[in-house]
This record gives structure tokens, sequence and C-alpha cells, in this order.
């Protein structure tokens, strides 16, 4: 619990204080009534949407390296990613908006 308050006042101190909603983990309803933040709990089927999402992202990142492999630091392997990221949903708008 002590780590989940610390990683959410982390949060509060970069993004400011907002609500917070997690998957149900049972330390998360405890830090935030420390931290005074609203908590709510995701559902299952929003759960999955999430997790479905994640994975997505996930293995187009490890496909983009794959055929790309940087040997550079972390830091700047981060960058390289969100930066294709932009690019990737650039894209993929102007692919949506020419269909429309």
């Amino acid at each position: 619990m002590l780590v989940a308050e610390q990683f959410i006042q982390s949060l509060i101190r970069r993004y400011g204080k907002h609500n917070i909603s997690t998957d149900g983990g049972t330390w998360y309803p405890q830090a935030c009534i420390f931290l005074n933040v609203e908590h709510h709990f995701h559902s299952l089927y929003q759960k999955s949407i999430i997790e479905r999402t994640i994975h997505y992202m996930k293995d187009i990142t490890e496909c983009f390296d794959g055929y790309f492999p940087c040997k550079k630091d972390n830091d700047y392997k981060l960058k390289r990613v969100m930066n294709w990221l932009d690019c990737f949903l650039d894209m993929h708008d102007r692919a949506v908006m020419e269909n429309c």
C-alpha cells in the first residue's frame, strides 16, 4: 500500500490531482483515502479493452524494433518509440479521413 501511495503521489505531483481508476488492487483504495483522491474500479469489460489495447501497442512496437533495432540507451529508445507512435497515429488518422 505504501508503494501505491508513493506512486499515486508522484503522479499527482507531475499531472495534478485527478480521479484514480484501477483494476481492483486492494492497496489502491486506502492509498487514495490517504491522498484525498477519488477512486473507482474498472469493470471486467473495461479492463479487457485496456489490456487488449496495451497488448496491441506492445506488439506493434516490438515488430518495429525487430525490423529497425536500436542500440542506443533507454532514453533514446523511448523517444524513438514515441516518434514512431506519433507517425503511426498520423498516418492512421489520414487513412481514416480519406475513407470518410
